[in-house]
């Protein structure tokens, strides 16, 4: 079945002698794509052919672009009539699987999957109906990263694996399919945005898609403008992605997959570096499109105070294995599973203002000079400036929890107390002299692909130390305990879940016992029972003399083992305190900042 355009009343039909499935040329079973153009679905190549745009639809029969006020459909001797807005174009995936109205979305039997020798998934069992809003999660390793991989299309055409069972996601089979015929389907968010990220700005970057998609300028214009409002990235709209904090990377990734609208929406860990706000604001939009387009969505996270509000189910893994499936209530009422995979059980608290929740700390009268003082530093990159005036001071043996929204200059502040970054105005002073970078400072990156260099985790823990000459082993094996690596250690950190990379970039930045050490969001990829060793383990590096700065949005940490809390909003410190206790724990998130603070 074909669309074709009437040159002279302007009226649309389908139908003709090349694209009419079941005509006596090519047998009904044929994979006719409806673009006509007789290829497989998803291998189309016409996407953007001025044939294709003529004709108002693209490869796949997905939403097409709007098409003229009127159209007629002639088929089986019948002639229907009908409006723009009554379209629904037909679907044609015979030969990989065909789609129908009971089917499930995703459909896994006896699945496994294995890297080498090292297995991922064991004969996982799932399905997933159309139109579900599903949350997985589990311990950090447990195969949520490969399952969104092998749902996608990228297991094993684009990463080498062994994969065994029965995989149909939108009625395809993704194995066989690959990346390429999966894109139409399904839509995926990785937990790294560098890997996703290209363009020059962010308007491009979101646009990309659905310009591929070969879809009408209006149309394009309308997904990026709906895309971008609901990330909360208007405003950034003309901006570098190389030039935004890794919370606003994050959530261009995720515009750019809401602006192709697929049947089927994967997650890898998409609020780990968002602010509340932000937060707040995805997880409505992911609501609003699975109820108004019937959009799938599988969300795999470790933070579950806002998704499991949101979610119709909850799927929890460990070791590749579903262990728990069922409504969000069941499955987080059972606190011995909870405990026993160190996951963390969502509170029904609400949540307070970073500024609420900060109280003005009372100065001792001794204390000892500071190891790193910050007089009006002003710092920023290219014409745009980020720090405006920052005053701060970093006392030995003190563990500070450096917060605020996603963009208000977090990072930069690391960056410029690392040595990376010279302020523009202003001073630095440190207390003995110039710390060495990376012996004296330690900084931990927010994406750890930008700090692997070695084949080897227990190589990539040990290269600092033995470049300095003060390799011990006892040391050694101490900080592979403290971030749980001593399994992982004669595997390569490229072969690992991204939870499992941030904690062996931690080790190698920890291993050599730095005076100061910045921790940029540690949290990615971890779940409670590693965050709850880390930081056991800072507040032994803490005791020892060492000055930690730990920056991050996660507000039980910051209660677990910070002393004192520096609240940043738009490069101005605007708080500075200790955290008041409560009667009740809060939520692991607080509310926004904004409207809570004056500056």
């Amino acid at each position: 079945m074909r669309l074709t355009h009437h040159r002279r009343t302007g009226a649309a039909r389908v139908g003709g002698r090349r694209g009419l499935p079941g005509s006596p040329r090519r047998p009904p079973t044929a994979a006719v794509c409806v673009c006509g153009c007789r290829r497989a679905p998803g291998t189309c190549q016409a996407r953007s052919s001025t044939l294709a745009r003529r004709r108002g639809v693209r490869c796949n029969g997905r939403t097409p672009s709007p098409l003229p006020s009127r159209w007629l459909l002639h088929r089986d001797g019948r002639t229907v009539t009908g409006t723009t807005s009554t379209w629904i174009p037909p679907v044609s995936r015979v030969g990989y699987g065909t789609r129908t109205a009971t089917q499930p979305a995703l459909q896994l039997t006896n699945v496994s999957v294995a890297y080498a020798d090292t297995p991922a998934l064991r004969e996982l069992t799932l399905e997933v109906d159309q139109g579900d809003f599903v949350l997985v999660t589990g311990p950090s390793g447990c195969g949520k990263t490969t399952l969104s991989r092998l749902l996608a299309g990228l297991l094993p055409r684009s990463v080498p694996a062994i994969v065994t069972g029965s995989v149909l996601v939108d009625g395809l089979d993704p194995t066989q399919l690959g990346p390429t015929g999966m894109a139409g389907h399904v839509g995926i968010v990785f937990q790294n945005p560098a890997t996703q990220l290209f363009c020059l700005s962010v308007e491009e970057e979101v646009a990309f898609g659905p310009r591929n998609l070969g879809l009408s300028h209006r149309e394009v214009t309308e997904r990026i403008d709906w895309a971008l409002a609901a990330c909360g990235l208007t405003r950034l709209r003309e901006r570098a992605p190389s030039e935004l904090s890794g919370g606003e990377r994050h959530r261009v990734t995720i515009a750019a997959a809401l602006a192709l609208r697929p049947a089927i929406l994967l997650l890898d860990e998409p609020l780990a570096a968002l602010d509340v706000a932000s937060t707040r604001r995805l997880l409505d939009t992911l609501c609003e499109i699975n109820h108004s387009y019937g959009t799938t969505i599988v969300l795999c996270e470790h933070r579950l105070v806002e998704a499991t509000k949101r979610v119709q189910r909850v799927l929890v893994m460990a070791d590749g294995a579903l262990l728990a499936d069922g409504a969000p209530d069941t499955v987080f009422g059972d606190r011995l599973l909870l405990r026993r995979l160190g996951l963390r059980r969502p509170t029904t608290i609400p949540g307070a203002a970073w500024s609420d929740l900060v109280a003005p700390a009372i100065k001792p009268s001794q204390r000892p000079h500071p190891l790193v003082t910050l007089t009006d530093v002003h710092a920023g990159y290219g014409r745009r400036n980020v720090l405006h005036g920052v005053n701060l001071s970093l006392y030995p043996q003190e563990l500070v929890a450096l917060v605020g929204e996603n963009g208000s200059g977090k990072s930069t502040l690391a960056r410029v107390l690392a040595g990376l970054l010279h302020p523009r105005r202003g001073h630095i002073r440190f207390s003995g002299g110039r710390l060495r970078p990376g012996l004296d400072v330690g900084l931990l990156f927010q994406d750890p692909l930008d700090q692997l260099l070695t084949d080897r985790i227990d190589d990539e823990v040990a290269l600092g130390p033995r470049n300095w000459s003060c390799f011990a082993e006892a040391d050694h094996e101490a900080v592979l305990a403290a971030c749980d690596l001593v399994a992982l250690r004669q595997r390569s950190p490229f072969a690992v879940s991204a939870g499992q990379q941030q904690r062996t970039v931690l080790a190698a930045v920890l291993a050599l016992r730095p005076r100061l050490a910045i921790l940029d969001e540690p949290t990615l990829g971890q779940d409670w029972l590693h965050l709850d060793q880390l930081a056991a383990f800072l507040t032994e590096l803490k005791d020892s003399g060492a000055a930690v700065l730990l920056i991050t949005h996660d507000y039980k940490l910051a209660h677990r083992c910070a002393e004192r809390v520096v609240i940043l909003s738009a490069g101005h410190v605007v708080g500075d305190g200790i955290l008041a206790q409560r009667a009740r724990m809060p939520e692991e998130h607080p509310a926004p900042l904004t409207g809570a603070t004056h500056r």
